[in-house]
């Protein structure tokens, strides 16, 4: 089997997993938007909920996924799987002892961290700033058990399992939607009840993960040796990578702290923007860079340094085969599509019109912000950690300086067309850098000029479509078969690949 097939075969589970996270996402924020809207309370949660997911992003999915991986897969080529297990085991009791330590320091002063945050709210909003700080303190011990989860599938991704670990985020949307629900019918505070199903979903999280570790022969019983060579090369990675590999999060953090100083909404226009944006970036921009690390890691030496290339090739290429139709549908449907998934209850007319456009903001940067992942897959896989860090300050300096010019003139649809030009920029530093490692790397699939004439009909299409209203949502599937079918005739390989895929699991389940 081709690089590119075997990549596409496992982003395409990663993916089919995180298709049902993030539709179950969708209708969680649908009922949120409903219980909520974009009221105070929401402001509260939603900045709340920033700072387990900023750390998240930086001592879990981000860093650590990226430095664990690649050593894990050398310990367990070097010496064997065991040897690999307890570096996993003595990795986790730093995970305890330092988020353990740090969620103890935001339990007793959770008004300083959310000063840090949104020190907005404690200049325009005190009562906001109150109810947030409680907040915040009930959210963050998730940290603790999402890291675990980060760690479990830096496990199994490496040991080649990809399904369960891209299915744990449906704990936290299915609890979230409970939680919300409980609170609509027994009259309580929605945000409070949201806090505490933050906390629960990230101890299930963790669970649903045990048994296919079990399956894998691993144990969290059994020797550890926190101060190993295995563990000082992740520390090593991961104490660069932290603000490398989290620089979407980061822009994200600021992004709240600057939109605290815009109208009350604000920060919620933001957040359900970015979870619309984050559908296509986490079923398929996401899931071909977590696919493509073990292979990457694996290629890394000299003497596989062509392999190498292709692989990464292979990978921007089906990132960018997907993500421009997607980019695409979602800058021509914005506004009934926004209305349709929350223009109801508390979401009012005024709400809707905010969340479309911060969205047409962020799908700007839409391909950019999905190249990422791969590109940095690629740095750590080389064990070049300073250039991505390099890269990534750079790309915060840029956001801030955008994002604080053009929040003036387009208040918080400026915020998010700020975070797109940092995605673009750090695209393309880390491309250029990338060629001190491989030399010219990119070698751009000649037909990719399909898709992306398709990605410009199509923007035009749906466009035109919206006179129809929410009526035009009715097409989506169609542009989608449409774009594939096309592209496939036109002799376009991805196109191809994914055909292949679809006819693959729908015979299967014929048979």
């Amino acid at each position: 089997m081709s690089t590119q097939s075997t990549i596409a075969r496992n982003a395409s589970i990663v993916s089919g997993a995180t298709l049902i996270s993030r539709g179950l996402g969708l209708l969680r924020d649908l009922i949120m938007a409903y219980a909520l809207g974009a009221s105070v309370l929401a402001d509260a949660f939603f900045v709340a909920f920033r700072v387990p997911n900023l750390l998240r992003s930086l001592f879990a999915e981000g860093s650590l996924t990226m430095a664990f991986v690649p050593t894990f897969v050398k310990t367990k080529e070097e010496q064997g799987q065991e040897a690999a297990f307890v570096l996993a085991r003595s990795v986790q009791v730093w995970l305890l002892a330092i988020l353990g330590v740090l969620t103890l320091v935001v339990f007793f002063f959770p008004k300083a961290v959310t000063m840090l945050i949104a020190s907005g709210f404690a200049a325009k909003r005190p009562e906001l700033f109150e109810l947030t700080a409680t907040l915040v303190q009930i959210c963050f011990p998730y940290i603790l058990f999402i890291s675990g989860v980060a760690l479990c599938m830096g496990i199994l991704n490496s040991l080649g399992h990809f399904l369960m670990p891209a299915l744990a985020p449906c704990i936290l949307n299915l609890t979230l939607i409970a939680a919300s629900l409980l609170a609509l019918k027994m009259g309580g505070n929605v945000a409070k009840w949201l806090a505490w199903g933050v906390l629960i979903a990230g101890a299930g999280q963790w669970l649903l993960q045990q048994p296919i570790l079990r399956s894998k022969g691993f144990s969290w019983k059994g020797a550890v040796d926190p101060t190993g060579p295995g563990v000082r090369r992740i520390g090593i990675l991961m104490l660069p990578t932290i603000l490398g590999s989290a620089v979407y999060q980061i822009n994200i953090l600021i992004g709240t702290g600057l939109a605290s100083f815009l109208p009350e909404g604000s920060v919620s226009y933001l957040y359900y923007a970015d979870r619309l944006f984050q559908f296509p970036l986490g079923v398929f921009g996401v899931a071909v860079g977590v696919a493509a690390l073990p292979s990457l890691a694996t290629l890394a030496a000299p003497e596989k340094r062509e392999e190498f290339t292709t692989t990464l090739s292979s990978a921007i290429n089906l990132t960018l085969f997907v993500n421009l139709p997607a980019a695409a549908g979602l800058a021509g449907l914005a506004f009934p599509l926004v209305g349709f998934l929350f223009g109801r209850g508390e979401f009012g007319f005024l709400a809707v019109q905010g969340t479309s456009l911060a969205l047409l903001g962020y799908v700007v940067g839409l391909p950019a912000f999905s190249c990422v992942r791969s590109l940095v897959s690629a740095y750590y896989a080389l064990g070049d950690t300073k250039t991505p860090v390099r890269v990534a300050v750079g790309c915060l300096l840029v956001y801030i300086l955008v994002g604080s010019t053009a929040m003036q003139f387009m208040g918080h649809v400026g915020l998010a067309l700020a975070a797109s030009v940092s995605a673009w920029t750090n695209v393309f530093l880390l491309g250029v850098f990338l060629r001190k490692h491989c030399g010219p790397w990119l070698t751009m699939d000649k037909h990719l000029v399909w898709p992306f004439i398709s990605s410009l009909v199509m923007v035009a299409g749906c466009w035109w479509s919206t006179g129809l209203g929410q009526l035009s949502l009715v097409f989506i599937p169609g542009w989608a078969f449409l774009y594939l079918g096309v592209n496939h005739a036109l002799g376009v390989s991805q196109a191809k690949i994914f055909t292949s895929i679809f006819i693959r699991v729908f015979s299967r389940r014929r048979a």
